[in-house]
């Protein structure tokens, strides 16, 4: 009887997700309601809904690793605001465009360059949507090809890390491999960090994008007329100086993923904090283009003298304040005695401001120049590099974490970044700008954090149900053993893919399915992990829910045709497909980079 509501369950649940009740309350509510009739016909412990509370603490408010979601979030929403994305593709289109196919080839390379810088697939689909399907357009390109390449280029944020698909995966996957271990017996398992799915994603998001070029330059070579060159005296305009337009746009994009994504992949930073480290650099970089595209930020421009005297106050208290901390600290030691030092310098060197006494010196700070924005960007990747030095002597015995020298270095470097992060922020404030990135970050963290409640509900009824031995009898019964479960759990993702998004999918079957699979030592937790990711970045592209469709749908002109958009998607779920296979064949893919570059690997 259980067995049988939890089928019923989940087809109601499909069911009411197909006719539009909001995801995160279709899953609870159909949890309860299940719960109740099983109650009813005693085969469902009520009890089991006293462990809710408990879920909800560990699973999200106590989880670090989810703290990473909103920091990306917000990383990817203001890029998006800063017009990177602009810059990126009317460079690169000047770059590719005198070869056939090139609009094509640049709207996957920013594609992946975005992947790695944001990870948002909505806000990249909708931005290259509105710049580079015109284009494409009005060049003669066939419009189901140009539609395909915007909406597979944009769904690249899922496979290439940093991903938010890739942190909630990596989070599910983790407990899952660790109560797989715990069942065969094993107690203290290796640990299954979001770093190793970083890691072991890189080479298939790479390989993947490397398809995408062969299929579009294959179509250029194969079929001219549907993805023709730009004529070469309309790339003459703007070529003196192509090299250094290059250079600008690809720099501050490159520097980011470099310092997030390379702080994880070197151990510098857990996937948390390198998420901090790229809404700081996001943050800055926005502070930058603010100036550059003269937007309107009206209080640095009405009153420059009073901000810029409130610059050099605030710069010399914080200064003061955190220098004040460290002699006082160094000198007398103790908490009480740090802070009182901190006070006292923030006020000294405050008046001393104030009355002109250090005017010259503290001039740098004043914020109507990018100065304390380019020296903070600086900074951050100079802490990157220092902390990775330090950590490396430390573990060799060569010096003690609270070297003095180091300690200062640090602490300097932190006040430069800290007051270019206050710079940028205030200009993107005064711009309009950071009340939409902290309203759209808002927005996605609370739809991702609903649902994993309204999951975690779904999940403890249908175990409550039984449903989980169910699931662990079919799948450890089928002929071919752990490798044709594997195979059907990837069918059955993939069809789901077309009714539901990944964070449900996630959410829903990743804890069902994944400790199954996981109980033997042969199959690697990373490896079974990038497998899902790269599943589940198809349910963007597969008709009808596909919401990278619906993005596009949303954006493109009139002349273009729904059959259109479906029809260009088509070869690029094939060419997933594919390389979903060659993935399966060979999870030395996945495998390698992590056990290179953490020296750990989970497979017996």
């Amino acid at each position: 009887m259980g067995e049988l509501l939890d089928l019923l369950m989940f087809a109601m649940a499909c069911v009411f997700l197909m006719m539009g009740f909001p995801v995160a309350f279709t899953l609870a509510g159909t949890a309860l309601i299940f719960a109740g009739i099983g109650w009813a016909f005693g085969v469902f412990d009520m009890s089991f809904i006293g462990f809710m509370p408990q879920r909800i603490f560990g699973n999200a408010i106590w989880n670090e690793v989810l703290l990473a979601v909103p920091l990306f979030v917000f990383m990817g929403v203001m890029l998006e605001r800063s017009k990177v994305a602009e810059e990126l593709l009317e460079t690169m289109g000047k770059l590719f465009g005198a070869m056939r196919g090139g609009i094509g080839v640049s709207v996957t390379v920013v594609g992946a360059l975005l992947a790695a810088s944001t990870g948002i697939v909505g806000a990249t689909v909708v931005t290259m949507g509105l710049l580079s399907l015109p284009t494409m357009l009005r060049r003669n390109y066939s419009p189901s090809l140009a539609c395909g390449s915007i909406c597979a280029a944009g769904t690249l944020g899922q496979i290439i890390p940093p991903s938010i698909v890739l942190v909630i995966l990596g989070d599910q996957i983790s407990n899952a491999y660790v109560d797989a271990q715990r069942e065969a017996g094993n107690w203290s398992p290796e640990p299954v960090s979001v770093g190793d799915l970083f890691a072991g994603a890189l080479l298939p998001g790479l390989m993947l994008v490397g398809m995408y070029l062969t299929y579009q330059l294959f179509m250029a070579w194969w079929k001219p007329e549907t993805s023709p060159a730009i004529p070469a005296e309309e790339l003459r305009d703007g070529a003196d100086d192509l090299g250094s337009r290059v250079v600008h746009a690809l720099l501050p994009p490159v520097i980011l993923i470099i310092a997030v994504l390379g702080s994880i992949l070197a151990g510098v930073a857990t996937p948390t904090e390198a998420a901090a480290v790229g809404a700081m650099g996001a943050t800055l970089l926005a502070g930058l283009r603010v100036r550059e595209l003269n937007m309107d930020y009206v209080m640095l421009t009405e009153k420059p003298v009073q901000f810029g005297s409130l610059s050099r106050i605030a710069g010399a208290a914080l200064i003061g304040f955190v220098g004040g901390m460290l002699v006082a600290n160094e000198l007398l030691g103790g908490a009480d005695s740090a802070l009182v030092g901190g006070v006292v310098g923030a006020a000294v060197l405050a008046v001393l401001t104030r009355a002109g006494g250090v005017r010259g010196l503290l001039a740098m700070l004043d914020s109507r120049g990018n100065g304390p924005i380019y020296a903070a960007a600086l900074s951050l990747v100079f802490m990157l590099i220092l902390s990775n030095y330090v950590d490396l002597r430390i573990r060799r015995d060569e010096i003690s974490g609270s070297d003095m020298a180091f300690t200062l270095l640090a602490a300097a470097a932190t006040l430069v970044v800290v007051w270019g992060v206050l710079v940028a922020g205030w200009r993107v404030w005064a711009a309009g700008i950071l009340r939409l990135v902290n309203r759209g970050t808002m927005e996605i963290s609370a739809m991702v954090f609903t649902i994993l409640i309204g999951a975690a509900m779904f999940s403890l009824v249908f175990r409550g149900l039984g449903g989980d031995d169910a699931v662990h009898a079919f799948l450890t019964q089928l002929p071919g053993g752990t490798y044709t479960a594997i195979i059907i759990v990837m069918l059955v993702m993939f069809f789901l893919g077309f009714f539901l998004d990944f964070i449900e999918i996630t959410f829903v079957v990743v804890p069902i399915v994944a400790p199954v699979l996981l109980a033997n030592d042969y199959i690697s937790p990373v490896w079974l992990g990038v497998l899902m990711a790269m599943n589940l970045q198809t349910s963007f592209l597969t008709p009808p829910f596909g919401f990278a469709l619906f993005y596009l749908r949303g954006v493109a002109p009139d002349t273009v045709k729904t059959m259109d958009i479906y029809r260009g998607v088509a070869p690029f779920v094939g060419i997933q497909v594919v390389a979903l296979l060659v993935l399966g064949f060979f999870p030395i893919l996945a495998n390698w980079l992590p056990e290179v570059i953490f020296g750990t690997s989970f497979v017996s």
